[in-house]
């Protein structure tokens, strides 16, 4: 698959992350030409000085409410809002997992049109973090209803801290239900060529991982 990385968030959230291993991400984004890199947000503003001369775009994605999902909409905006000022074009919220448990369904739709606003407002793109390891068949359809009705532009399976990242079978019934504008991002545990392109194959739009060289330059 020639374009193989133009599906891929080149990624490195691991809290021991330092700003040398932010560095040969980037390299390795411009030399493989990955479609994003996704950072912590204390790394985005080095990320765009980083990217600043890159000949290629390359989108920088970052987390927001990263990895519970647990923080008020006040945070969530705010972390936004600072992450857009230092460079970031894309957002990967985890969506509020404990609120959505409770079936407070509407609060969770207005905290993420809210977030949907501020991002298009600025040209960026918001991806929502499900979570699915701890949905069942009735909370993915839901978790994916409510996305689709905050016209999110993706809709992402894991953060990779969980228990349980992406699974095929999950990524294949997310598009399902999924409007087909609203695209779909496989993360955690995608570590080979075969897994990524099998993702792809079950619908996946975007793989985010952290063994993007790997999985390009083993063809």
């Amino acid at each position: 698959m020639n374009n193989l990385p133009s599906y891929i968030d080149h990624t490195l959230l691991s809290p021991e992350a330092r700003e040398t291993d932010i560095r040969k991400l980037c390299e390795e984004a411009w030399i493989h030409q990955f479609k994003a890199v996704c950072v912590a947000p204390t790394y985005v503003a080095y990320t765009t000085e980083m990217l600043e001369f890159c000949p290629v775009k390359i989108e920088i994605a970052t987390v927001i409410g990263f990895p519970l999902g647990y923080s008020t909409t006040k945070v969530k905006i705010a972390e936004a809002q600072d992450a857009l000022d230092n460079g970031a074009s894309e957002l990967d919220v985890v969506m509020n997992i404990s609120q959505f448990k409770s079936m407070a369904y509407l609060s969770i739709r207005e905290e993420i049109k809210d977030l949907v606003k501020l991002a298009h407002d600025r040209q960026a793109k918001l991806k929502v973090i499900i979570e699915t390891a701890y949905l069942d068949s009735f909370d993915l359809y839901t978790a994916c209803e409510i996305c689709a009705e905050a016209e999110v532009d993706y809709v992402k399976t894991s953060t990779g801290f969980a228990p349980q990242g992406a699974a095929l079978e999950t990524v294949q019934k997310m598009r399902s239900i999924l409007p087909a504008h609203i695209k779909i991002k496989a993360s955690g545990g995608i570590r080979t060529y075969e897994q990524a392109i099998a993702f792809i194959e079950a619908g996946a739009d975007r793989i985010g991982t952290s063994a993007g060289v790997a999985i390009v330059t083993s063809r």
